[in-house]
């Protein structure tokens, strides 16, 4: 597969209009969209936007390439525009962008174009060749420019001659990835090779692309190589790396700064990689970004906590509704009722091993889960959180005091240290710290939810129904979500979920109806997203709303928060109180009254109309 096959002439923009990013992106999109690449125009902007703020697309050096691999995309395809007065992109460099590629890549097994997405990245670095881009004024011009260059870059009989600056030549390994491994992967890959031929330097790259791992490193080559430069925003494998000389940096380094990185591994100035030690142990003391490593051990938990959360809390809903029209000893209610209580079992153990998992790696996953058993006796939901840092940090302290041991005795560590010890110091840190404080601080909690006046709960209601709203699905909505699943799995007190769900549910509701009633403000794709957003506002899946408020953050969020916030607080004022932790409109049969499920039908329809109501007198109009 070529180039030109992915490249049509009726996906470029010769002459770009949009001055900003977000239009840029909307532009090419629509491109896509006129030419049936994509079906789902929200779906393929969302995983666009998604992508840009992971790391700016924007390369550099005057070009940008946003891609996103997404079932949105019916077949693979480029789009190719061109900018006469230059787009600020929020590039690498800082400076203006003038050519962009927008890669629309299809899931599913056949990954023939990867490797053309991958040709024409390596092209990008080639001296001349954005300016050749830039100057192009035809399809014909563009076409001819990719020519000339993939003609260029074809293989030579003759190997091209480079003088060694060093004494003796270096063998330098590199991985590179990227979190979709589309565009940046190989890019970085070109740019490590084309730096270590002018420097003398052998290199080989191991790329961990979208099609699978490409040139991978063996045995011989580790051992052989003077160091390794990872350069990666994804985890690849590194305990292969173990005692050799490693820099760890993000992707785009290697492709800006290639030199810099052959230099130190070269001149020695890598530290030496321990791959007992946690992996991004070294990193994280350059940047003490704690609050990240925070916040991802604790989603890792949550994350794989969500599905008992979902699939128990929904069975628990539906026993309760059984039980209303049958009884507790009918056969039914005994099939919801045991799985439903089973996975809520599972619940605190989950989140405490799966934090544990994040900071020791597998050995901590069996000490985390005991110690999230042992919170569920009466420290809860808080107990087991910090039970599960407890077991983590165990494993890593073991780690750290038996690296030095003999290599006869390694197998030891994994099969009788770690399990035995990690188990053992974990089982004495809760049963005589954590579960004896935060079984009292469980009551004292407990006591004051039971003794809250109805202004304080409607206050801590709205604002929890606000925090959904304020990042869709971030760390500030899951803050809201966890704390109230901690709240009904300690005490069976469904208020707050009740509040975190209705105010979960507001902003896409909100978009869908403001796309009915101010049907001017809206374009075409916008209005046919209404129908997907009553459902999943409906369903409690805020997500819904995430392209909206890629694309106007201020209005869609401010708009939102209010409404979320209004819902949540009329939850409690009503006292309405959620049967499970998940479901949407789905648990209103299983809510303990008629009545009580009309207030909450109630509280999330007066928050959606008036987040809509703000949103849609806010929006501009449509162009």
């Amino acid at each position: 597969m070529e180039i030109k096959d992915l490249l049509s002439k009726d996906l470029m923009i010769m002459n770009l209009q949009s001055t900003t990013k977000k239009d840029v992106i909307d532009e090419m999109i629509e491109k896509l969209y006129e030419n049936n690449i994509i079906n789902d125009v929200l779906k393929f902007r969302s995983e666009i936007m998604k992508r840009e703020l992971e790391s700016s697309t924007g390369l550099g050096e005057g070009v940008a390439m946003p891609h996103a691999k997404t079932s949105a995309v019916n077949k693979p395809a480029i789009v190719f525009a061109r900018s006469t007065n230059g787009v600020d992109y929020e590039a690498l460099d800082g400076e203006d962008t003038y050519i962009f590629f927008m890669i629309a890549a299809t899931e599913g097994q056949n990954q023939m174009h990867i490797e053309t997405l991958a040709k024409l990245s390596k092209l990008l670095l080639k001296e001349g060749f954005i300016d050749r881009l830039k100057s192009s004024e035809t399809p014909e011009d563009v076409y001819k420019t990719i020519d000339d260059y993939v003609e260029e870059s074809e293989p030579k009989v003759a190997p091209v001659e480079t003088s060694s600056i060093y004494t003796e030549k270096p063998f330098v390994l590199a991985v590179t990835a990227c979190p979709t491994g589309i565009a940046h992967t190989y890019m970085a890959e070109e740019a490590l090779k084309e730096q270590a031929a002018k420097m003398g330097v052998d290199i080989k790259v191991e790329t961990n692309g979208s099609d699978g791992v490409k040139n991978k490193l063996n045995s011989d080559d580790i051992e052989k190589a003077t160091g390794i430069i990872i350069a990666a925003d994804r985890k690849v494998e590194t305990a292969r790396f173990n005692g050799k000389n490693v820099i760890e940096c993000p992707v785009s380094d290697a492709i800006r700064n290639p030199k810099d990185l052959i230099e130190k591994i070269v001149e020695g100035k890598a530290k030496i990689y321990h791959a007992d030690e946690s992996e991004s142990k070294e990193v994280e003391e350059e940047t003490t970004n704690w609050k990240s490593k925070l916040y991802q051990d604790i989603m890792n938990g949550v994350s794989h906590m969500l599905p008992f959360v979902v699939g128990g809390g929904i069975l628990l809903a539906l026993s309760f509704l059984v039980e209303r029209f049958f009884s507790d000893t009918s056969p039914i209610y005994n099939l919801f009722s045991v799985g439903g209580k089973a996975a809520f079992g599972f619940l605190i153990p989950i989140l405490a091993g799966y934090i544990a998992m994040s900071i020791g790696d597998r050995p901590a996953l069996m000490p985390g889960m005991v110690a999230g058993f042992i919170a569920g006796q009466g420290a809860g939901f808080l107990g087991g959180l910090l039970g599960g840092f407890l077991a983590g940090y165990v494993i890593l302290f073991l780690k750290k005091i038996t690296k030095n041991l003999p290599k006869s005795l390694e197998g030891t560590k994994p099969m009788l240290i770690f399990p035995v010890f990690g188990l053992l110091l974990t089982s004495l840190g809760m049963i005589f710290v954590i579960s004896p404080v935060f079984t009292t601080i469980n009551k004292a909690i407990n006591g004051f939810l039971a003794n809250m006046g109805t202004t304080n709960s409607i206050l801590l209601g709205a604002l929890l129904g606000a925090m959904m709203s304020v990042d869709m699905g971030g760390p500030v909505n899951k803050a809201s979500y966890t704390f109230s699943i901690g709240v009904f799995t300690d005490t069976g007190n469904g208020a707050f979920m009740a509040a975190t769900m209705a105010g979960g549910m507001v902003a896409p509701l909100a978009i869908a109806i403001a796309s009915s009633l101010f049907k001017n403000k809206f374009d075409e794709k916008e209005k046919k997203s209404a129908v997907t957003n009553y459902i999943l506002g409906a369903s409690f899946i805020t997500e819904g709303a995430i392209p909206f408020a890629a694309k106007d953050p201020l209005r869609v969020i401010v708009s939102s928060v209010i409404g979320s916030a209004i819902a949540g607080g009329l939850t409690q004022a009503f006292g309405v109180k959620s049967p499970a932790p998940h479901g949407g409109i789905f648990i209103l049969p299983a809510m303990e009254s008629v009545d009580k499920a009309l207030f909450f039908v109630l509280s999330v329809a007066v928050g959606s109309l008036v987040s809509a109501i703000i949103y849609g007198l806010w929006k501009q109009k449509a162009e």
